[in-house]
């Protein structure tokens, strides 16, 4: 807190000093101040979960998220309903990361038994500054990689590209708390396993590379398949050009998620520093994708950066875990190639079937369609289900 508090201050100074550089509308200055203060909020909201998981406690941040998500969705909804003044719609996310500061706070207070003001030791913060330096490079490179695309696009097209672009992204950015919620599960048993056991080490990665690609893939097919109707219907027919870009987005999402364990294991185990390295090269080959592919394409050049960037990446962090562990290639492929084959049937099922059903009634048809072909090609067994089944059911289960 003595290294967050002030960071923080800053940060925030910084955003609406270059805010007020950069921007001369009102309006969306104002709605950066309240952003600001968001990102302020979660940012201790995020440290506050991280001691928890540092005791391997997920339960209580897995209730805090739903909360959040609740009341997100509640007060959006009701502000929606009232009034159409973006200043005040943005309260709904400040309500919600003000209850989440607020809960997480209290929970360090009440289980860890934590003291927010203890006297602080310089000794302890400038180690904690050394070693946070790789994480807190890669943080501001991860976010220039994920906003110049449309920073870009504003400056070299116009407003109504960077909507057309927006709204696929955002899409394919929300569907990203599946991975990273195996990524918060998985960091502890990284860490630990780095240093007791490399086999259980490569185990439990390989395990979760094939599960993350058990739902990314069939995401990736599936959208491909729905992605005119889910357009059209769900956002209007405004936001018809935003079918393409989300296709090209679409195509990267496996290599995404992915990439989640992969960073998760290097920084996991002592290669946080070559994460960061990575991390900043594929920063600079996508904004040089987008200087070059916006110009010609607009928003379909962002979208072909952002696709070509994700699987550069994946390279990079896959060629890096071999050095951590021994990868089984073969393993990894077959089991792939089952995933591919079963999501390819699903895919071409809802083409057919999308000219006689509601695709809203496809969604659970193809989920479905791709489980049972997945029992079918035995990429899931009875125990397997058993146990997750008693994961989530047998408290008991759980403690084990």
């Amino acid at each position: 807190l003595a290294i967050k508090i002030p960071l923080a201050i800053i940060i925030y100074l910084l955003a609406v000093i270059l805010i007020n550089l950069l921007e001369d509308n009102l309006l969306v200055r104002q709605l950066v101040y309240i952003a600001g203060i968001v990102m302020v909020l979660d940012s201790f909201t995020l440290t506050f979960y991280a001691l928890l998981r540092g005791h391997q406690n997920l339960k209580i941040e897995s209730l805090g998220t739903i909360l959040f998500q609740i009341i997100l969705a509640i007060s959006g909804f009701i502000i929606v309903n009232i009034t159409n003044d973006l200043r005040i719609l943005i309260l709904a996310l400040l309500t919600a990361s003000t209850f989440n500061f607020i809960y997480s706070g209290l929970l360090i207070k009440i289980k860890l038994k934590l003291k927010y003001f203890h006297k602080s030791r310089k000794k302890i913060i400038k180690k904690i500054l050394i070693i946070s330096l790789p994480f807190a490079l890669a943080g501001i490179f991860t976010r220039v990689y994920g906003y110049i695309d449309t920073i870009l696009l504003k400056q070299l097209i116009d407003e109504t590209a960077v909507g057309y672009y927006s709204l696929p992204y955002k899409i394919t950015f929300s569907l990203q708390f599946i991975p990273m919620a195996f990524v918060a599960s998985l960091y502890p048993a990284f860490s630990s396993y780095f240093l007791k056991s490399n086999e259980l080490l490569s185990k439990i990665f390989h395990k979760s590379v094939i599960y993350l690609s058990m739902i990314g893939i069939p995401i990736t097919f599936g959208i491909l398949a729905l992605a005119k109707p889910l357009i059209l219907k769900v956002y209007t027919e405004e936001y018809e050009p935003s079918i393409l870009p989300l296709k090209i987005l679409m195509i990267a999402l496996f290599f995404l998620f992915i990439n989640f364990p992969l960073g998760s294991l290097l920084n996991a185990c002592n290669r946080q520093i070559r994460n960061t390295i990575h991390i900043g090269i594929v920063m600079i080959i996508n904004i040089c994708l987008n200087v070059v592919l916006i110009p010609k394409f607009s928003y379909l050049g962002a979208a072909y950066a952002s696709t070509i960037s994700t699987i550069i990446m994946f390279g990079l962090q896959f060629y890096v875990s071999g050095q951590i562990i021994k990868l089984n290639i073969r393993y990894l492929f077959i089991n792939f190639l089952k995933i591919l084959a079963a999501s390819l049937i699903m895919y071409y099922l809802l083409i057919y079937l999308l000219s006689y059903m509601n695709f809203i009634i496809l969604i659970p048809l193809g989920g479905l369609t791709y489980i049972l072909l997945l029992f079918l090609f035995k990429m899931i067994s009875k125990e397997e289900v058993q146990i997750l089944y008693q994961s989530i059911v047998k408290k008991e289960y759980g403690e084990n």
